[in-house]
């Protein structure tokens, strides 16, 4: 059984890494969270969970938090313990391109001093949160984690950059990581503890439920001439908790083994159109969204979907909501939620 060791999750109060607080905690692991709150709600971290508001770039603040979570070689026992599980940055794909300064600040500079600061203390285990954005447009699909990384956009090129430094990193420090590339993250907590929330997001799933709710007018569809079966994008839909699971699961392997690192894709091998999804949204709610056919934007494939053999060969990883109408039940469910969370 692997023993547990403190973890310290950066953006753990957005949507991906308040997801994984979750995950450690209900498996008893002892974690701890920093979040500068830009794009993160402190009420996304549980009661009892110490929490840091902060800039993962302040390196005196993360000495300060190894210190009092008893990470790295903190306590004098001469034992390297704990791990960072590194969510935080920005991941707003258009908004990269248009300010790519900020996302070689946000994704690669501070995951470089965050990188170094666990180094200096001597925090031995590092989980990153990737992107299938590494790939760029993919020449074939599904993609494995050996396809060529060509990234097309400043945010997957952010990402590729802190896979480039762990890597370099790995090999001169005992430190080793995990980069987990994901794919199309959607849903959330199936017992309603949290979910997306950030207003204005971009993601299928969210939109559509919004849609649903009343709190757009339409949903924008992208691209109608695609080489698939209906005409429009195909993507890899992954539940944020199975997600949150996976990362659970790849840091055992990284404690139970110190000297190997990983990479490996999150999703679950199947894709669905754009407007498969929108149908299964209409569905479950009994009405139909407003679709709006729009031009395809640049840099959009036909069909990115995983190939996940990797993790499932890696990794005790057994997906509970590998399954659409779940996956959108529970994002509906979390929007409904939210309208009651901010009327408080």
């Amino acid at each position: 059984m692997t023993v547990k060791q403190p973890v310290l999750v950066t953006g753990g109060a957005g949507y991906i890494g308040s997801h994984a607080v979750l995950a450690l905690r209900d498996a008893g692991w002892p974690v701890a969270v920093i979040d500068n709150l830009v794009t993160g709600f402190r009420f996304a971290v549980p009661e009892g969970v110490p929490f840091y508001e902060g800039d993962i770039g302040d390196e005196a603040l993360l000495a300060r938090i190894f210190a009092e979570q008893g990470m790295g070689l903190a306590g004098g026992t001469g034992e390297a313990r704990g791990a960072i599980m590194h969510f935080a940055g920005s991941v707003v794909v258009p908004e990269s391109v248009e300010n790519p300064l900020k996302y070689y600040r946000n994704n690669t500079a501070t995951s470089r001093s965050l990188i170094e600061a666990a180094v200096t203390a001597g925090v031995p285990h590092f989980i990153f949160s990737s992107t299938a954005a590494t790939y760029g447009i993919p020449e074939s699909s599904p993609v494995t984690e050996d396809s060529p990384k060509s990234p097309i956009n400043p945010y997957g090129m952010s990402k590729l950059m802190t896979e480039t430094m762990l890597a370099d990193v790995a090999r001169a420090h005992p430190l080793n990581y995990c980069a987990l590339r994901y794919f199309n993250v959607a849903g959330a907590d199936p017992k309603g503890r949290t979910g997306q929330s950030t207003a204005g997001a971009t993601h299928l799933i969210k939109v559509a439920v919004e849609a649903a709710l009343g709190k757009r007018g339409h949903v924008g569809v992208f691209g109608t001439d695609f080489a698939t079966p209906d005409g429009t994008g195909v993507r890899d839909y992954i539940h944020v908790s199975d997600l949150a699971d996976a990362h659970v699961l790849a840091l055992e392997a990284l404690i139970e083994q110190p000297r190997r690192s990983l990479t490996m894709n999150c999703g679950y091998g199947r894709g669905f159109s754009v407007l498969e999804v929108l149908d299964a949204v209409d569905r479950i709610t009994n009405q139909r969204i407003e679709r709006r056919m729009e031009g395809r934007r640049a840099g959009d494939p036909d069909a990115l979907i995983s190939d996940n053999s990797r993790i499932k060969a890696t990794l005790p990883w057994v997906p509970r909501y590998a399954d659409l109408p779940t996956i959108v039940e529970h994002a509906l469910a979390w929007e409904r939620k939210l309208d009651d969370i901010r009327a408080r």
